[in-house]
Protein backbone atom coordinates (compact mmCIF):
# COMPACT_ATOMS: atom_id res chain seq x y z
CA UNK A 1 0.00 0.00 0.00
CA UNK A 2 1.45 3.38 -0.97
CA UNK A 3 0.26 6.94 -1.13
CA UNK A 4 -1.49 8.08 -4.30
CA UNK A 5 1.06 9.12 -6.92
CA UNK A 6 0.38 11.13 -10.06
CA UNK A 7 1.71 9.55 -13.25
CA UNK A 8 4.46 11.50 -14.96
CA UNK A 9 6.47 10.89 -18.10
CA UNK A 10 9.56 10.04 -16.07
CA UNK A 11 9.60 8.15 -12.80
CA UNK A 12 11.18 10.58 -10.33
CA UNK A 13 9.73 9.03 -7.18
CA UNK A 14 11.82 8.54 -4.06
CA UNK A 15 11.19 6.15 -1.20
CA UNK A 16 10.94 7.74 2.20
CA UNK A 17 10.05 6.93 5.77
CA UNK A 18 7.10 8.60 7.46
CA UNK A 19 7.51 12.06 8.97
CA UNK A 20 9.14 11.73 12.39
CA UNK A 21 11.62 9.00 11.35
CA UNK A 22 15.03 10.29 10.33
CA UNK A 23 16.00 9.71 6.70
CA UNK A 24 19.49 8.66 7.82
CA UNK A 25 17.97 5.77 9.78
CA UNK A 26 15.92 4.62 6.80
CA UNK A 27 18.97 4.72 4.52
CA UNK A 28 21.15 2.87 7.02
CA UNK A 29 18.73 -0.05 6.90
CA UNK A 30 17.71 0.21 10.54
CA UNK A 31 15.18 -2.48 11.40
CA UNK A 32 13.78 -0.90 14.56
CA UNK A 33 10.19 0.16 13.83
CA UNK A 34 8.74 3.40 15.20
CA UNK A 35 7.09 3.14 18.61
CA UNK A 36 3.85 4.57 17.25
CA UNK A 37 3.04 5.11 13.59
CA UNK A 38 0.01 6.03 11.49
CA UNK A 39 0.05 4.89 7.87
CA UNK A 40 -2.33 6.34 5.28
CA UNK A 41 -4.91 7.09 7.95
CA UNK A 42 -8.31 8.21 6.66
CA UNK A 43 -11.33 8.96 8.85
CA UNK A 44 -14.67 9.66 7.20
CA UNK A 45 -17.83 10.82 8.94
CA UNK A 46 -21.31 10.32 7.55
CA UNK A 47 -23.23 13.54 6.82
CA UNK A 48 -27.00 13.32 7.31
CA UNK A 49 -28.74 14.06 4.00
CA UNK A 50 -32.34 13.80 2.83
CA UNK A 51 -33.12 10.66 0.84
CA UNK A 52 -31.18 7.41 0.58
CA UNK A 53 -27.88 8.78 -0.76
CA UNK A 54 -25.05 9.03 1.76
CA UNK A 55 -22.34 11.65 1.76
CA UNK A 56 -19.11 11.60 3.70
CA UNK A 57 -16.59 14.14 4.89
CA UNK A 58 -12.97 13.12 5.37
CA UNK A 59 -11.77 14.63 8.65
CA UNK A 60 -8.40 12.94 8.09
CA UNK A 61 -7.29 12.05 4.57
CA UNK A 62 -4.33 9.67 4.00
CA UNK A 63 -2.07 11.00 6.76
CA UNK A 64 1.19 9.21 7.59
CA UNK A 65 3.30 10.10 10.65
CA UNK A 66 5.57 8.18 13.01
CA UNK A 67 7.06 8.68 16.47
CA UNK A 68 10.27 6.96 17.49
CA UNK A 69 11.81 6.68 20.96
CA UNK A 70 15.56 6.71 20.30
CA UNK A 71 16.36 9.39 19.54
CA UNK A 72 13.17 10.87 20.89
CA UNK A 73 11.60 13.66 18.83
CA UNK A 74 8.84 16.20 19.13
CA UNK A 75 6.78 16.25 15.94
CA UNK A 76 4.53 19.31 15.61
CA UNK A 77 1.18 19.06 13.85
CA UNK A 78 -0.05 22.50 12.75
CA UNK A 79 -3.30 23.61 11.18
CA UNK A 80 -6.32 25.82 11.62
CA UNK A 81 -9.39 24.78 13.63
CA UNK A 82 -11.29 22.03 11.84
CA UNK A 83 -8.29 20.67 9.96
CA UNK A 84 -8.46 17.23 11.61
CA UNK A 85 -5.72 17.51 14.24
CA UNK A 86 -7.77 16.22 17.18
CA UNK A 87 -9.34 13.44 15.10
CA UNK A 88 -5.87 12.18 14.18
CA UNK A 89 -4.81 12.36 17.85
CA UNK A 90 -7.83 10.31 18.94
CA UNK A 91 -7.10 7.70 16.27
CA UNK A 92 -3.46 7.35 17.38
CA UNK A 93 -4.61 7.03 21.00
CA UNK A 94 -7.00 4.23 20.03
CA UNK A 95 -10.08 6.25 21.02
CA UNK A 96 -11.49 6.51 17.47
CA UNK A 97 -11.20 3.77 14.82
CA UNK A 98 -9.91 4.85 11.40
CA UNK A 99 -11.99 4.26 8.28
CA UNK A 100 -8.89 3.17 6.38
CA UNK A 101 -5.21 2.86 7.18
CA UNK A 102 -3.32 1.22 10.02
CA UNK A 103 -1.91 2.30 13.40
CA UNK A 104 1.13 0.33 14.55
CA UNK A 105 2.72 0.04 17.98
CA UNK A 106 6.30 -1.25 17.87
CA UNK A 107 5.65 -2.32 14.30
CA UNK A 108 2.50 -4.35 15.03
CA UNK A 109 -1.02 -3.18 14.08
CA UNK A 110 -2.84 -2.01 17.21
CA UNK A 111 -5.94 -4.04 16.36
CA UNK A 112 -3.80 -7.21 16.44
CA UNK A 113 -2.24 -6.58 19.87
CA UNK A 114 -2.65 -9.20 22.56
CA UNK A 115 -4.12 -8.25 25.94
CA UNK A 116 -0.64 -7.82 27.44
CA UNK A 117 0.59 -5.82 24.44
CA UNK A 118 -2.48 -3.57 24.58
CA UNK A 119 -1.81 -2.88 28.26
CA UNK A 120 1.75 -1.94 27.32
CA UNK A 121 0.39 0.29 24.52
CA UNK A 122 -1.96 2.05 26.96
CA UNK A 123 0.91 2.68 29.35
CA UNK A 124 3.43 3.91 26.80
CA UNK A 125 1.13 6.13 24.69
CA UNK A 126 -0.27 8.85 26.95
CA UNK A 127 -2.52 11.85 26.18
CA UNK A 128 -2.56 15.44 27.37
CA UNK A 129 -5.80 17.13 26.37
CA UNK A 130 -6.63 20.74 25.71
CA UNK A 131 -8.90 21.71 28.61
CA UNK A 132 -7.00 21.50 31.92
CA UNK A 133 -10.23 21.62 33.98
CA UNK A 134 -12.41 19.12 32.07
CA UNK A 135 -10.12 16.24 33.11
CA UNK A 136 -10.83 16.51 36.82
CA UNK A 137 -13.89 15.61 38.87
CA UNK A 138 -14.53 18.74 41.00
CA UNK A 139 -15.68 16.57 43.93
CA UNK A 140 -12.27 14.89 44.30
CA UNK A 141 -8.91 16.27 45.29
CA UNK A 142 -6.65 16.91 42.33
CA UNK A 143 -3.96 14.41 43.24
CA UNK A 144 -6.52 11.61 42.86
CA UNK A 145 -5.49 11.35 39.19
CA UNK A 146 -1.98 10.51 40.42
CA UNK A 147 -3.28 7.99 42.95
CA UNK A 148 -5.36 6.18 40.31
CA UNK A 149 -2.38 5.98 37.95
CA UNK A 150 -0.13 4.57 40.68
CA UNK A 151 -2.79 2.01 41.65
CA UNK A 152 -3.80 0.88 38.13
CA UNK A 153 -0.23 0.40 36.94
CA UNK A 154 1.03 -0.95 40.30
CA UNK A 155 3.79 1.64 40.61
CA UNK A 156 4.05 1.53 44.42
CA UNK A 157 3.72 -1.13 47.10
CA UNK A 158 2.92 1.19 50.01
CA UNK A 159 1.29 4.54 50.74
CA UNK A 160 4.60 6.10 51.68
CA UNK A 161 6.15 4.96 48.40
CA UNK A 162 3.13 6.31 46.49
CA UNK A 163 3.45 9.68 48.24
CA UNK A 164 7.13 9.87 47.35
CA UNK A 165 6.32 9.09 43.69
CA UNK A 166 3.74 11.89 43.64
CA UNK A 167 6.19 14.37 45.09
CA UNK A 168 8.88 13.39 42.59
CA UNK A 169 6.46 13.72 39.65
CA UNK A 170 5.19 17.13 40.75
CA UNK A 171 8.71 18.47 41.25
CA UNK A 172 9.65 17.19 37.77
CA UNK A 173 7.11 19.61 36.27
CA UNK A 174 8.13 22.56 38.48
CA UNK A 175 5.28 22.26 40.99
CA UNK A 176 5.68 22.30 44.76
CA UNK A 177 3.95 19.23 46.27
CA UNK A 178 2.68 21.25 49.22
CA UNK A 179 0.83 23.55 46.81
CA UNK A 180 -0.95 20.69 45.03
CA UNK A 181 -1.46 17.60 47.20
CA UNK A 182 -4.80 17.73 49.02
CA UNK A 183 -6.23 20.62 47.00
CA UNK A 184 -9.30 20.67 44.75
CA UNK A 185 -9.18 21.60 41.04
CA UNK A 186 -10.81 25.01 41.56
CA UNK A 187 -8.02 25.94 43.98
CA UNK A 188 -5.37 25.67 41.27
CA UNK A 189 -4.77 27.71 38.12
CA UNK A 190 -5.20 26.33 34.62
CA UNK A 191 -1.45 26.09 34.21
CA UNK A 192 -1.07 24.14 37.44
CA UNK A 193 -3.89 21.75 36.48
CA UNK A 194 -2.28 21.11 33.11
CA UNK A 195 1.11 20.45 34.69
CA UNK A 196 -0.49 17.97 37.11
CA UNK A 197 -1.57 16.03 34.01
CA UNK A 198 2.03 16.21 32.82
CA UNK A 199 3.11 14.91 36.25
CA UNK A 200 0.68 12.01 35.81
CA UNK A 201 2.38 11.25 32.51
CA UNK A 202 5.80 11.48 34.17
CA UNK A 203 4.79 8.75 36.64
CA UNK A 204 4.50 6.26 33.78
CA UNK A 205 7.60 7.36 31.81
CA UNK A 206 5.79 6.59 28.52
CA UNK A 207 7.51 6.38 25.16
CA UNK A 208 5.06 8.73 23.44
CA UNK A 209 2.91 11.68 24.50
CA UNK A 210 0.03 12.88 22.32
CA UNK A 211 -0.42 16.52 23.37
CA UNK A 212 -3.53 18.10 21.85
CA UNK A 213 -3.33 21.91 22.10
CA UNK A 214 -1.90 21.59 25.64
CA UNK A 215 -1.02 25.28 26.10
CA UNK A 216 -3.95 26.98 24.36
CA UNK A 217 -5.90 27.51 27.60
CA UNK A 218 -3.06 28.56 29.91
CA UNK A 219 -1.62 32.04 30.05
CA UNK A 220 1.57 33.01 28.27
CA UNK A 221 3.66 33.33 31.45
CA UNK A 222 3.15 29.63 32.28
CA UNK A 223 3.27 28.40 28.68
CA UNK A 224 7.06 28.37 28.49
CA UNK A 225 7.32 26.30 31.67
CA UNK A 226 5.06 23.64 30.19
CA UNK A 227 6.91 23.57 26.87
CA UNK A 228 10.25 23.30 28.66
CA UNK A 229 8.90 20.32 30.61
CA UNK A 230 8.13 18.55 27.32
CA UNK A 231 11.61 19.34 26.02
CA UNK A 232 13.15 17.97 29.23
CA UNK A 233 11.11 14.78 28.89
CA UNK A 234 12.50 14.36 25.37
CA UNK A 235 16.11 15.02 26.32
CA UNK A 236 16.28 13.27 29.70
CA UNK A 237 13.82 10.38 29.38
CA UNK A 238 13.61 9.70 25.59
CA UNK A 239 9.89 10.55 25.49
CA UNK A 240 8.68 11.50 22.02
CA UNK A 241 5.68 13.75 21.51
CA UNK A 242 3.11 14.56 18.85
CA UNK A 243 2.58 18.23 19.65
CA UNK A 244 -0.67 19.57 18.18
CA UNK A 245 -1.08 23.33 17.90
CA UNK A 246 -2.43 26.07 15.68
CA UNK A 247 0.25 28.47 16.88
CA UNK A 248 3.32 28.51 14.62
CA UNK A 249 5.47 30.36 17.17
CA UNK A 250 4.88 27.61 19.71
CA UNK A 251 5.76 24.93 17.15
CA UNK A 252 8.95 26.85 16.28
CA UNK A 253 9.91 26.93 19.96
CA UNK A 254 9.61 23.13 20.13
CA UNK A 255 11.70 22.64 16.94
CA UNK A 256 12.08 19.38 15.03
CA UNK A 257 9.82 17.95 12.29
CA UNK A 258 6.52 19.63 11.49
CA UNK A 259 3.45 18.68 9.46
CA UNK A 260 1.00 21.26 8.12
CA UNK A 261 -2.54 19.89 8.03
CA UNK A 262 -5.17 21.48 5.78
CA UNK A 263 -8.73 20.09 5.72
CA UNK A 264 -7.50 16.66 6.78
CA UNK A 265 -4.48 16.39 4.44
CA UNK A 266 -0.80 16.98 5.09
CA UNK A 267 0.08 19.66 2.53
CA UNK A 268 3.66 20.31 3.68
CA UNK A 269 6.14 18.60 5.97
CA UNK A 270 9.76 18.90 6.97
CA UNK A 271 12.11 20.38 9.53
CA UNK A 272 10.47 23.45 11.00
CA UNK A 273 13.46 25.73 10.32
CA UNK A 274 13.44 24.91 6.60
CA UNK A 275 9.67 24.97 6.39
CA UNK A 276 9.28 28.42 7.92
CA UNK A 277 12.25 29.87 6.03
CA UNK A 278 11.04 28.48 2.70
CA UNK A 279 7.29 27.76 2.78
CA UNK A 280 6.45 25.81 -0.36
CA UNK A 281 2.67 25.39 -0.17
CA UNK A 282 0.21 28.32 -0.50
CA UNK A 283 -1.54 27.29 2.72
CA UNK A 284 1.69 27.47 4.70
CA UNK A 285 2.43 30.83 3.11
CA UNK A 286 -0.95 32.13 4.27
CA UNK A 287 -0.41 30.85 7.81
CA UNK A 288 2.91 32.69 8.00
CA UNK A 289 1.49 35.84 6.43
CA UNK A 290 -1.22 35.93 9.12
CA UNK A 291 1.33 36.32 11.94
CA UNK A 292 1.54 39.99 12.96
CA UNK A 293 4.89 41.63 13.53
CA UNK A 294 5.81 42.34 17.17
CA UNK A 295 6.87 45.83 16.04
CA UNK A 296 3.83 48.13 16.54
CA UNK A 297 5.14 50.49 13.85
CA UNK A 298 5.33 47.73 11.21
CA UNK A 299 1.71 47.79 10.16
CA UNK A 300 0.24 45.69 7.37
CA UNK A 301 0.05 47.70 4.17
CA UNK A 302 -1.38 45.03 1.84
CA UNK A 303 -4.42 42.80 1.98
CA UNK A 304 -3.91 39.05 2.14
CA UNK A 305 -3.80 37.39 -1.28
CA UNK A 306 -6.48 34.79 -0.59
CA UNK A 307 -9.73 33.89 -2.28
CA UNK A 308 -12.76 34.23 -0.02
CA UNK A 309 -15.04 31.38 -1.05
CA UNK A 310 -17.54 29.20 0.72
CA UNK A 311 -15.80 26.13 2.11
CA UNK A 312 -17.43 23.00 0.64
CA UNK A 313 -18.54 20.52 3.28
CA UNK A 314 -18.06 17.56 0.95
CA UNK A 315 -14.80 17.81 -0.99
CA UNK A 316 -13.56 16.00 -4.08
CA UNK A 317 -10.85 13.51 -3.08
CA UNK A 318 -9.30 13.71 -6.57
CA UNK A 319 -8.21 17.33 -6.52
CA UNK A 320 -6.12 19.67 -4.39
CA UNK A 321 -7.72 20.25 -1.02
CA UNK A 322 -6.84 23.97 -1.10
CA UNK A 323 -7.88 24.75 -4.67
CA UNK A 324 -10.93 26.85 -3.74
CA UNK A 325 -8.81 29.30 -1.76
CA UNK A 326 -5.46 29.09 -3.57
CA UNK A 327 -4.26 32.23 -5.40
CA UNK A 328 -2.11 30.05 -7.69
CA UNK A 329 -4.77 27.47 -8.66
CA UNK A 330 -4.32 25.82 -12.08
CA UNK A 331 -6.53 23.49 -14.10
CA UNK A 332 -4.55 20.43 -12.99
CA UNK A 333 -5.28 21.30 -9.35
CA UNK A 334 -8.98 20.67 -10.03
CA UNK A 335 -8.35 17.41 -11.88
CA UNK A 336 -5.76 15.51 -9.83
CA UNK A 337 -4.60 15.14 -6.27
CA UNK A 338 -1.05 16.51 -5.96
CA UNK A 339 1.63 14.12 -4.67
CA UNK A 340 4.30 15.16 -2.17
CA UNK A 341 7.15 16.79 -4.11
CA UNK A 342 10.59 17.00 -2.55
CA UNK A 343 11.51 20.68 -2.36
CA UNK A 344 14.48 20.34 0.00
CA UNK A 345 16.24 17.95 2.38
CA UNK A 346 13.40 16.10 4.20
CA UNK A 347 11.08 18.88 2.99
CA UNK A 348 7.96 18.00 0.98
CA UNK A 349 5.02 19.97 -0.38
CA UNK A 350 1.82 18.72 -2.04
CA UNK A 351 1.60 21.44 -4.71
CA UNK A 352 1.69 21.21 -8.51
CA UNK A 353 3.88 24.32 -8.65
CA UNK A 354 6.77 21.91 -7.91
CA UNK A 355 5.93 19.49 -10.72
CA UNK A 356 9.04 17.78 -12.10
CA UNK A 357 10.73 17.42 -8.73
CA UNK A 358 11.03 13.97 -7.10
CA UNK A 359 7.77 12.61 -5.71
CA UNK A 360 7.65 11.04 -2.28
CA UNK A 361 6.29 7.51 -1.85
CA UNK A 362 5.93 6.27 1.72
CA UNK A 363 6.34 2.52 2.08
CA UNK A 364 3.63 1.07 4.30
CA UNK A 365 4.17 -2.27 6.08
CA UNK A 366 1.92 -5.09 4.94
Amino acid sequence: MVETKVDTQQDTSIKSGPVGVAESEMESGAKVPPVLAAYNITKEFNIPTPGLQREYIAAVDQVTVALQSKPAKIVSLVGESGSGKTTLARIMLGLTPPTRGVITYNGKPVKELTKAERFDYRRNVQPIFQDPFAIYNPFYRIDRVLDITIKNFKLASSKSEALELKREALQAVDLQPRDVIGRYPHQLSGGQCQRVMLARTFLLRPKVIIADEPVSMIDVAVRTLFLNNLLDFRDKYDISCLFITHHLATAYYMGGPMLVLCFGRVVESGNIDQLLANPSHPYTEQLLAAIPSPDPTARWTERANIKITERPLVRDFNKCVYVERCPYAMDICRQQRPPDYQVGDDHYAACFRHQGKPERVVEVPA
